[in-house]
């Protein structure tokens, strides 16, 4: 079905807002777009046969965010949210040259609030390796540690996301790798988390109490769905493109994976229910 490819971009405040991630992490975002925009239709794609993105190479996963939006764009789209910290890292610079036209709104690890935030100058950092790993972030990175004097301490996760996708956001195994990447952190007085990955919001109620069990000190996490909602929302106004319906919206959901799964997560994690369609790739 990918290979179905419409390039043109008319813009349409009547066309849903097309959002993608490689997994249910996403859904941390579209809970805020819900929330901010209520009014207004959402094509989600999971990418769960594909999942996780983080520990792709940064080919593999330009390859499939490409497949993704061109999929998207065909099926009608007025702006783009890559709902994935690693895709966003990886590919938004590219998505943005083949698609000038079209709002691409990304998403990335907070690390300029976390800096204004911090009163022990260290901050924490929680993501996939490949973000980490990738030019965009060392690039925010250097210049935020040169301007702000913080030291960003980072800390790849690998196997949480997985963790999250299958809906274990209490496990024995879930904690047991939250507080093997948290406690280092803490251990050289990080005072601010951030969540850079978008699964990460998910467990956030774990990751505070795993904070609270190690130290005494405040620790403030990080996640920015809600500013990349506000940014989606400040976007469509500019361009005309925000919903002029009265009725609350809707979400189609897509997923290279299993629907069933999808769908169970989607009611269980931002309570709603919501059509789901397999896309075969």
């Amino acid at each position: 079905m990918f290979s179905k490819m419409n390039m043109e971009f008319q813009a349409d405040r009547s066309l849903p807002i097309g959002m993608f991630d490689s997994g249910l992490g996403g859904l941390s975002v579209l809970k805020h777009v819900h929330n901010l925009l209520p009014h207004e239709n959402v094509l989600y794609f999971s990418d769960a046969a594909f999942a996780p993105y983080g520990d792709k190479t940064e080919e593999a996963v330009a390859s499939r965010s490409i497949a993704v939006t061109n999929f998207l764009i065909n099926q009608g789209i007025k702006a783009l949210v890559v709902a994935c910290n690693t895709a966003t890292a990886s590919v938004i610079h590219i998505l943005r040259e083949r698609y000038p036209s079209m709002p691409i709104i990304g998403i990335e690890p907070g690390l300029k609030p976390a800096a204004n935030l911090t009163k022990t100058g260290v901050v924490g950092v929680l993501a996939t390796s490949r973000t980490l790993q990738s030019e965009r972030f060392a690039v925010l990175c250097d210049q935020l540690q040169k301007t702000s004097n913080v030291n960003f301490v980072l800390q790849p996760c690998p196997g949480l996301a997985d963790q999250i996708e299958k809906g274990e956001l209490i496990s024995q195994e879930t904690r047991i790798l939250l507080k093997r990447y948290i406690a280092p952190l803490l251990d050289v007085e990080a005072d601010v988390l951030v969540l850079g990955c978008t699964h990460y919001p998910f467990v956030r109620e774990a990751i505070d109490g795993i904070c609270k069990s190690i130290t005494t000190r405040p620790v403030g996490l990080i996640d920015t769905g809600l500013p990349v909602a506000k940014r989606l929302q400040q976007i469509l106004m500019q361009r005309g493109l925000a919903s002029g319906q009265l009725q609350l919206g809707s979400t189609t959901g897509l997923t290279s994976g299993e629907p069933s799964i999808f769908k169970n997560a989607y009611r269980h994690l931002l309570r709603q229910n919501c059509t789901v369609e397999k896309i075969t790739a």
